[in-house]
């Protein structure tokens, strides 16, 4: 257990946040919480959030953390901090001083990246924990009601779980369909469908799905919409850590790294940090790591550009375009990135397509591009309603659905719309259909 207390904890935040403050870094206010590893295991299930909705699936989670945990297959994450004003971090009792010192650097770094990336600017990071208190009290009345129950409640949240990420990720404004009506009316090369009663429903591609079923499936009840717009309502809020992962986790471990440097900490804290950071930001073999990545791209962009480029980057980007304005060749050779492919059904045969040479490293560069900022989830939207048949696409980029995932997908959006739904893709070059 901890050999120090909790008046050492606050006088080491104290210094931190002061030389936070001299360097520039604008946050939250941040609210420890110490927890033993049992509690933070339960904290990581249920996102961090001191009051969050009941489901199945958090459960599973703590289960599988707790037993691999204690059989020595996993670790604990060192930090956990939500994107909220105060924001709420979890120190785990039993780091040692030196890990809750770095821990509350880069906990401030988290909360800079929150209070200043324009990512999460319609987080509402003021009334989250209030709003998400209140959406697990109603979701635990209708669990309660006789007349609905949890199997009932659960199947549903079942269904949105497997489209929730199927929102707007791009942030463009939606007209509403009236609006967009109107404009149809008085374009004339639109004369003939008007005539023929041929007007397309909707007029331009929903991509946010569970908003469009919320408006236009007539048989919901009103705890269901409710339900619905809960699930929205976090995928809102979550996905932008998505979006900016690997910018995220570079930030606040490009600050922990400086601001521990600036603490003039004693041999017995100073060496195990950098045993840590090293650790924690090494190379990981055959993938990305998001920590080492970020934090490259941030020593690149203030060596060759200065730090307010740095703090510039921090606001406007999210992960995808900052690598593409920050990831050039020479730095792609540096991080040694390939890609790789399996040729043949066998572990010996996976074979290297592409190293960061002149020819290569741009290939690499999309390849990067193409695992973070959620760009690894397939992006479906309604193209249409013929009937009462619901018409999805899928936006193809070159990547095949795992056409198991996609028929689960199509099964559940069925439960919430209660009619025949049909999903268009390719697989392998050929037009498929998923109904």
């Amino acid at each position: 257990m901890s050999s120090y207390s909790l008046e050492e904890l606050e006088s080491w935040d104290v210094k931190i946040s002061e030389i936070a403050k001299n360097f520039g870094l604008d946050w939250y206010p941040i609210a420890y919480e110490t927890c033993d590893y049992f509690e933070m295991i339960g904290n990581m299930s249920y996102h961090g959030m001191p009051s969050f909705r009941p489901h199945w699936s958090f459960g599973k989670s703590f289960e599988r953390t707790h037993t691999m945990y204690n059989s020595g297959q996993e670790g604990l994450p060192y930090e956990l901090i939500i994107n909220s004003n105060p924001s709420i971090a979890y120190l785990m009792l039993e780091n040692s001083l030196y890990l809750q010192i770095l821990i509350m650097a880069h906990c401030i770094g988290h909360s800079d990246f929150f209070k200043n990336n324009r990512t999460f600017k319609d987080t509402d990071a003021e009334h989250v924990t209030l709003r998400f208190r209140s959406a697990r009290g109603r979701i635990q009345s209708y669990i309660e009601d006789p007349s609905i129950g949890i199997d009932k409640v659960e199947e549903l949240i079942d269904a949105c779980h497997s489209i929730q990420y199927q929102i707007d990720r791009r942030g463009r404004y939606r007209k509403t369909e009236d609006e967009l009506l109107a404009l149809f009316y008085e374009d004339e090369k639109n004369i003939e469908k008007i005539k023929n009663n041929k007007i397309k429903f909707p007029l331009e591609p929903e991509f946010d799905i569970l908003l469009f079923l919320l408006e236009n499936c007539k048989s919901l009840r009103d705890w269901e919409k409710d339900i619905i717009e809960i699930i929205r309502s976090e995928s809102y809020y979550f996905f932008p850590q998505i979006r900016t992962k690997v910018m995220n986790e570079g930030w606040a471990s490009f600050w922990h790294y400086r601001i521990l440097n600036n603490l003039d900490l004693a041999d017995e804290h100073h060496l195990p940090f950098l045993k840590t950071h090293n650790l924690v930001l090494r190379p990981w073999i055959g993938a990305l790591n998001p920590y080492h990545l970020g934090f490259e791209i941030f020593k690149k962009i203030e060596r060759e550009r200065g730090i307010e480029e740095c703090f510039l980057a921090r606001e406007i980007h999210n992960d995808e375009s900052f690598l593409m304005q920050y990831l050039d060749q020479e730095l792609a050779a540096e991080l040694n990135l390939f890609t790789y492919s399996m040729k043949g059904r066998k572990d010996a045969d996976w074979t290297i397509d592409d190293l960061s040479d002149e020819e290569g490293w741009q290939e690499c560069k999309s390849a990067v591009i193409n695992s973070v900022a959620g760009n690894s989830i397939p992006i479906i939207f309604v193209e249409e309603v013929v009937g009462n048949v619901l018409i999805l696409k899928h936006e193809h980029d070159g990547r095949d659905l795992d056409l198991n995932y996609a028929d689960n997908c199509v099964k559940n959006i069925k439960k919430i719309w209660k009619n025949p739904v049909k999903l268009f893709t390719i697989i392998e070059e050929e037009d498929f259909e998923v109904s």
